[in-house]
């Protein structure tokens, strides 16, 4: 199993807000079973086997062009570790967080 974090940045808008493609592209997520996925406030944490991690970004990646926006810049961070392939996004977290409960 592998994780991620994506962030799709759409380029050429004509206000700020990124949220309209935001929303959408959790639109997709939730209309998928492949990947396990969380939205957090700088991007979208991905957990699911790499090649279906791979497959789904690339998806993302277009959501902005079909909205109409002429550039598109992704950024993916992929972590996988094949010594534990059932670890998860919050076995992560709890790893770091029990040796900050243990004075470590």
């Amino acid at each position: 199993m592998a994780t991620a974090d994506l962030t799709v940045i759409g380029l050429g808008r004509p206000d700020a807000s990124a949220s309209a493609y935001i929303a959408e592209i959790q639109r997709r997520l939730a209309a998928q079973d492949r990947v396990r996925y969380a939205l957090h406030a700088m991007g979208t944490s991905l957990e699911g086997e790499t090649a279906d991690i791979l497959a789904l970004v690339g998806e993302l990646h277009a959501v902005p062009f079909e909205l109409g926006l002429p550039r598109v810049y992704t950024v993916l961070k992929l972590d996988e570790r094949r010594d534990r392939p059932g670890q998860t996004l919050e076995d992560k977290v709890a790893s770091v967080r029990r040796l900050l409960d243990d004075g470590a």
